[in-house]
Order: structure tokens, then C-alpha cells, then sequence
């Protein structure tokens, strides 16, 4: 996919740099600390989509879904310096357009300093909040893998 005559984009799993990704997750305030190992597996779960320069991975975005009712888009980045460009726009149009993510019924995603740009895209703040719930850990990658429980 041609993104602009010194870009690219891909949503190929096999052309993503899971060095690059964790890079540059592991500096973000969503998942800090994150393992690599961490990053490579939800890579290979995930449609997941790149921007490129040549060979360097420069941008992110991946979608968890069942690409039949649900998605939900995380680990959006393009790097400090390649932003302006309209980067970040086009991967989202990558995103919106990818045929596995047509006919959904629920789309999320969670931000803490993106709002506009994502509701370019048709997103929107929760129609019923009280309604989702969640389990969360936001020291997860801080801590060392749980042990599991002797067997009996």
C-alpha cells in the first residue's frame, strides 16, 4: 500500500520489526516495560498494520478482533520525527478501509491524548459507560510472570 512517495504501508505481519515495535512501546505510557516476547506474540494475534521509510518501521497500529463483531485498535504510533506528514491519517485510513474490519458491530479503543484525531475516523466517546467493565493491571510489565500453582 503506497502511503506517499517516501512511505509505505503494510498490514503483512511477516514485514513488521518487532525490535522497532518494542522500541518504541516499551517508551509509551500505554505499555512501558512491556517484553519483547509480549510484543512478538501480540503481533502474531493481531491485524496489524506498519509504516515504513525503505526498510525502517516508523509507524504502528494493531487491531485485536474476531473481524466478524468487534475490534479493538491499539499500539498506534508514527515516530517524532516523520509526524505532520499526515502519517498517522493515512495508516488510520489503512485501518477503516481493511476488509477484515467492515460490517462491525463494536469498534473501540482507548486514548489519553488523541481524541481528535480518531474521531476523524468516526469514533466517539462511550454511548453507555456503565455498561463496560474491565479487569486491569497497569503494572503488569513491571512485575515477573506469575508463577503457576503447584500441581496437586
Amino acid at each position: 500500500m503506497k502511503v506517499h512517495s517516501d512511505y509505505r504501508l503494510s498490514s503483512s505481519v511477516d514485514d513488521m520489526d518487532i525490535d522497532a515495535i518494542h522500541a518504541y512501546l516499551t517508551q509509551s505510557y500505554w505499555a512501558g516495560g512491556i517484553p519483547r516476547a509480549t510484543v512478538a506474540r501480540a503481533v502474531s494475534n493481531s491485524l496489524c498494520f506498519g509504516v515504513f521509510q525503505g526498510a525502517a518501521q516508523i509507524g504502528f497500529a494493531r487491531v485485536v478482533t474476531d473481524k466478524s463483531t468487534f475490534a479493538y485498535l491499539c499500539d498506534v504510533y508514527v515516530l517524532e520525527a516523520h509526524r505532520g506528514q499526515g502519517l498517522s491519517k493515512c495508516l488510520m485510513e489503512a485501518v477503516r478501509a481493511h476488509p477484515d474490519l467492515q460490517g462491525l458491530r463494536r469498534f473501540m479503543l482507548g486514548t489519553k491524548d488523541a481524541h481528535g484525531l480518531y474521531a476523524q475516523f468516526g469514533f466517539k466517546p462511550l454511548a453507555s459507560p456503565p455498561r463496560l467493565m474491565e479487569i486491569l493491571n497497569p503494572d503488569v510489565y513491571r512485575s515477573p510472570e506469575p508463577t503457576p500453582p503447584p500441581a496437586p
